[in-house]
């Protein structure tokens, strides 16, 4: 029995190495496609290998069980869930999105939440590659922040990353703690542009009533067309009033990336109310011959 459960480690290590030195050969194309990633099948034979190795990798880590890898080139993109003791509901759970390094056992944590959301791939310039767009929330059973990202590949360090990080999370588009500021509305979409990116714009309105005028902050977050850097670009002036109404219709929005267009806020924008104003024309009649009654001429 020994003997047979040291060949069999033995021809798992064997595996691995061969695994690593094959990925290691392969070399990128100068443009990045969602084409070239997929899904590991966790029940697949010929997946075993990519399970293992970012199993071993995550090994000296917390975390309670490996949900998805995402594998591209020589990295897999991994979300680990963690369950905080075992009487847990499962929707409790918090998650990790790892970068794992198929070339050697380095993994690195790109962000941490809970209820991850994973919608299509989408170019956030153009001619770009595409990204993983994702929603998901910083806590449970609490007011919580609702964050928008896009997982992509970094081709120059071979791993993955996501886009608009500030303070460890994601571009902010939803929060739940309203209460705090009465005339708060909040309203965002990705939208769709006509050379074939998106970008995500996020919109707060503060109406104040009588004690001040309103106030609205405005975000676009997409990517430089020339860096390919993150970009978050604040809106205001003629710009701003454009997008409201275009965030407002969502005419162009991606489908279950927006919200906030029920508000009446957008209602106000996309069917105004026309007001119909008192008469204060006299009549055609009226030329001031006029008199009060039992009057002669």
């Amino acid at each position: 029995m020994q003997f047979v459960s040291l060949r069999r480690l033995l021809y798992l290590v064997f595996s691995l190495l061969f695994f690593a030195a094959t990925l290691s050969a392969q070399q990128p194309s100068a443009l990045q496609t969602s084409d070239t990633f997929r899904w590991v099948n966790f029940h697949a034979q010929q997946d075993q290998n990519i399970v293992a190795w970012v199993t071993r990798s995550l090994q000296i880590d917390d975390w309670t069980a490996i949900r998805e890898i995402g594998v591209k080139y020589d990295a897999a993109l991994v979300i680990t869930s963690l369950r905080s003791t075992p009487q847990s509901l499962p929707a409790d759970d918090a998650f990790t999105v790892w970068s794992a390094s198929l070339t050697s056992h380095v993994a690195a944590p790109i962000l941490t939440g809970v209820n991850l959301r994973l919608f299509d791939w989408e170019r956030f310039a153009d001619g770009a590659s595409e990204d993983l767009t994702a929603l998901y929330e910083n806590c449970r059973n609490c007011t919580a922040e609702t964050y928008f990202t896009a997982f992509y590949y970094d081709v120059s360090h071979h791993m993955w990353g996501a886009r608009w990080i500030n303070g460890g999370q994601g571009a902010p588009v939803w929060n739940s703690n309203t209460s705090s500021e009465p005339g708060w509305t909040q309203v965002y979409a990705v939208l769709a542009e006509g050379d074939g990116h998106v970008e995500l714009c996020a919109w707060n309105h503060f109406d104040y009533g009588k004690q001040k005028p309103a106030t609205d902050v405005m975000f676009r977050y997409d990517r430089d067309p020339f860096s390919g850097l993150d970009r978050t670009v604040g809106l205001s002036g003629a710009e701003a009033e454009q997008m409201k109404l275009r965030l407002c219709r969502a005419q162009d929005a991606v489908q279950g990336l927006a919200r906030g267009q029920d508000s009446a806020l957008c209602e106000a924008l996309v069917n105004p109310r026309t007001e119909r104003h008192p008469v204060t024309t006299p009549p055609d009649n009226n030329r001031g011959r006029s008199a009060p009654p039992g009057a002669h001429g």
